[in-house]
């Protein structure tokens, strides 16, 4: 099942509901647009203004850049070898830990959407389109080989929009 965009007052909502780590997970993702597995898999070396790393999936490289308050909150999070280390400190936080943890805010904010760490990459995405408005560029920031599936991320918003506005529709022609 695909995952579904957050608006930025329920990504807000639902960031204010998580634990601070899982909260730290998701800052990183929003910010980087990086998929959840390749940032629990940071370690507390890479932790730079800049630096590159190989995408787990499609073991592309790719340069990543945090900013200054994010990088601080990290590196004070962050254990002896991962910055985001699971129960067991030689390995790291889980990929469903995580996506439990935002299950379970999306649940209390009463969303009715599918909402998961992925979701915070179509966020990334639009908030990049929205900034830039260059699809291509986009494309070359989540690392996609082709457009096409960097047009279902970054115009997520729009779809979400459209997604409403029937739904509108059909509850108004059932009161009719």
């Amino acid at each position: 099942m695909r995952t579904d965009y957050l608006l930025e007052r329920e990504a807000e909502l639902v960031l204010g509901l998580l634990t601070y780590e899982n909260r730290l997970v998701m800052r990183v993702l929003l910010h980087t647009g990086l998929r959840i597995s390749d940032a629990l898999a940071l370690k507390p070396e890479q932790l730079k203004p800049n630096f590159w790393l190989t995408e787990q999936k499609t073991g592309k490289r790719r340069q990543v850049g945090l900013p200054e308050p994010l990088l601080s909150d990290l590196r004070a999070a962050a254990g002896v070898h991962w910055v985001f280390p699971g129960a067991d400190p030689r390995k790291h936080r889980t990929r469903q830990a995580v996506w439990k943890d935002v299950k379970r805010a999306a649940e209390a904010c009463r969303l009715t959407s599918n909402i998961a760490p992925h979701s915070a990459r179509k966020v990334y995405a639009v908030e990049l389109l929205r900034k830039y408005g260059d699809i291509d560029r986009v494309r070359r920031a989540l690392n996609h080989g082709g457009v096409e599936v960097t047009l279902i991320y970054a115009m997520a918003d729009q779809r979400l929009t459209a997604k409403g506005r029937r739904r509108r529709a059909a509850a108004g022609k059932r009161k009719a």
